[in-house]
């Protein structure tokens, strides 16, 4: 689960770390849709990657792999996930972090100076455009796996104790089923051989108060909810959206760590 943007900030760091194959990245990214091609969004990261630019035809994300080695053969990928509001671990003012904001997701590879970001542009078609990003900025500060899953379980207790107090939080027939549904219906993600198995147990947390997240903003204005309500449910909400980014965030980072620190024979 998670998004298609974890999925190639640990496998492309697998890979180019040598714990991966380049069709094992590609087999990981295929749940995430039928296809995948790749672009250069501006006229600067196609002369620094080679890949088509503005206009071209696309090319493969195997060519992206490509030139991600050829620039920066033992560099790491960046997963970011921000938010309106909330821009930590982009680079600074730019065209990646731009459309990372308005997408939500992305992938720095700040050793090669350019990021990714994933969109449909067909159906069946996910386009990971390329943008220069010749600063990376500083390092994002680093959050544990334990300090990021206490506080992803703290802002679950204080939203619900929130919601109850507004009394906005009200009993929805079915909606154990509904979050289940919402499980089984995201892409199942596939991580490499060596995944520490507390950065797994916390994507897969993650994932399930991002389903409930999504169930308990249903009825928005113009339901049963009114206007003022909405937005003081969604007000309680944003708290466990940030702590569902960071948590993301911190398991892929040490998954990264980890993954790249062992000895290859």
């Amino acid at each position: 689960m998670s998004c298609a943007s974890a999925t190639l900030a640990v496998w492309a760091s697998a890979w180019l770390a040598g714990a991966a194959a380049p069709d094992d990245v590609l087999d990981a990214l295929a749940p995430w849709s039928d296809a995948h091609d790749v672009a250069a969004a501006d006229p600067e990261a196609a002369e620094l990657t080679g890949l088509p630019g503005p206009g071209a035809p696309p090319s493969s994300t195997t060519m992206l792999l490509a030139a991600v080695r050829r620039i920066a053969p033992r560099g790491q990928a960046r997963l970011v996930l921000p938010a309106p509001g909330d821009v930590r671990g982009l680079p600074g003012p730019g065209r990646f972090s731009r459309e990372a904001t308005t997408t939500g997701e992305g992938v720095l590879f700040a050793d090669a100076g350019f990021g990714v970001v994933p969109a449909p542009v067909a159906d069946g078609v996910l386009r990971w455009s390329v943008y220069a990003v010749p600063d990376p900025g500083p390092v994002p500060e680093h959050v544990g796996l334990n300090e990021a899953e206490r506080d992803l379980r703290s802002q679950v207790r204080a939203a619900a104790a929130a919601l109850t107090e507004m009394d906005v939080a009200r009993h929805r027939p079915g909606v154990r089923e509904e979050i289940a549904a919402a499980l089984r219906g995201r892409p199942r993600a596939l991580w490499p051989d060596g995944m520490p198995p507390q950065a797994l147990r916390v994507l897969q947390q993650a994932d399930e108060v991002d389903a409930i997240l999504v169930a308990a903003a249903g009825d928005e204005p113009g339901g049963a909810l009114s206007a003022s309500a909405a937005i003081a449910r969604s007000d309680a909400l944003r708290p466990i959206a940030a702590a569902v980014r960071v948590a993301r965030r911190a398991a892929v980072a040490e998954a990264v760590r980890v993954l790249v620190s062992v000895p290859r024979t």
